[in-house]
């Protein structure tokens, strides 16, 4: 008698954000059995993003060509000419050739998101990448004494605490495949990543934020291990959760997954130079307004302190896989 085996499907996991820690986080994850897609935001407008988002008028390349690098299959070359910059050259100084080959990309196929796409087949990333929408979104934020800055990288700078970023135009549309992924996830997963101009920007997209709402996916916040200057000065975990509640307007989050790790004093004084601290942990607070905490030494040190991938991704699946045995 022939035996019949149960094919158990790879939970689905949405994972949102931008920048550096994302790309680190998503470097464990592919190695785990689930089904990736990465919604990435298309705020950013300095250096050589910026430069292309001008000059081309497409949708700022470098956080996506960062989180293909980071799922891709390749050769590790590949991976390393990819992330090559320019060092000089009149035009190319600054450029990175990932960002230049997803230009030209999107170029030969016509629009942003088929250039990904095609880009991704060439790389044999694992899983998806989107971005939030198809048309680049200029970031503003208001500062606590009413100023208004224009611009993701400026927003920093302003050398002010900021009361909320908002987007223009204020209606903009995501894009349909992402809210899709989101309405067909098992799992929702924001940050790591600068709360203000990498996080923030996907979740004031209008309809991206209710699609997270209405899922009954588990919801899972990163936090970030050290504060960013210009951004979250002095801020705790639960400032970070307080400031995205206040820009949504709703609990968001299931479980919140923190470093409890101790960072070395010789660390904390070359972050300290940079105007970085670590941010506060506050487990009581963040457990008080009705989040699930779940600390664990989760940071590796070499030039910069970074998200310990493996572990960050052991946690991660652990919690995706018990929510999934719950719902059968």
């Amino acid at each position: 008698m022939q035996t019949i085996q149960k094919v158990v499907r790879r939970p689905k996991i949405v994972v949102i954000g931008g920048g550096t820690g994302l790309s680190v986080m998503l470097r464990g994850l592919k190695e785990k059995p689930l089904d990736i897609t990465a919604i990435v935001t298309v705020a950013d407008d300095g250096g050589s993003s910026g430069i292309l988002r001008n000059e081309l008028q497409i949708p700022p390349p470098g956080d996506i060509r960062n989180v293909l690098t980071a799922l891709a299959d390749a050769e590790p070359l590949l991976t390393e000419v990819l992330k090559y910059r320019f060092p000089s050259g009149s035009g190319l100084a600054g450029h990175s050739l990932g960002n230049l080959m997803l230009a030209a990309m999107t170029d030969i196929s016509g629009d942003f998101v088929s250039g990904i796409r095609q880009l991704s087949q060439v790389l044999a990333v694992r899983g998806r990448v989107l971005p939030a929408s198809d048309r680049a979104i200029v970031l503003k934020a208001e500062m606590e004494d009413g100023t208004i800055v224009t611009g993701e990288s400026m927003i920093p700078k302003a050398g002010q605490k900021i009361n909320r970023v908002f987007l223009e135009p204020s209606d903009v549309e995501p894009l349909a495949e992402a809210v899709e992924a989101i309405q067909g996830a098992d799992a929702i997963l924001i940050g790591p990543g600068s709360l203000y101009t990498s996080i923030m920007p996907n979740l004031i997209v209008p309809k991206l934020a209710q699609a997270i709402l209405e899922s009954d996916a588990v919801k899972l916040f990163v936090c970030n291990v050290m504060t960013q200057p210009g951004e979250t000065d002095n801020y705790s975990v639960s400032d970070h959760l307080d400031a995205i509640h206040a820009h949504i307007g709703h609990h968001l989050f299931d479980y919140v997954i923190v470093n409890d790790g101790e960072i070395p004093p010789q660390v904390e004084s070359q972050y300290a130079e940079m105007g970085a601290k670590a941010v506060h942990l506050d487990i009581d607070e963040v457990e008080r307004r009705g989040y699930k905490v779940i600390a664990d030494k989760l940071v590796l040190f070499r030039r910069f302190l970074r998200h310990d991938a493996e572990r960050l991704s052991h946690h991660i699946y652990k919690l995706v896989e018990n929510w999934m045995l719950r719902k059968r």
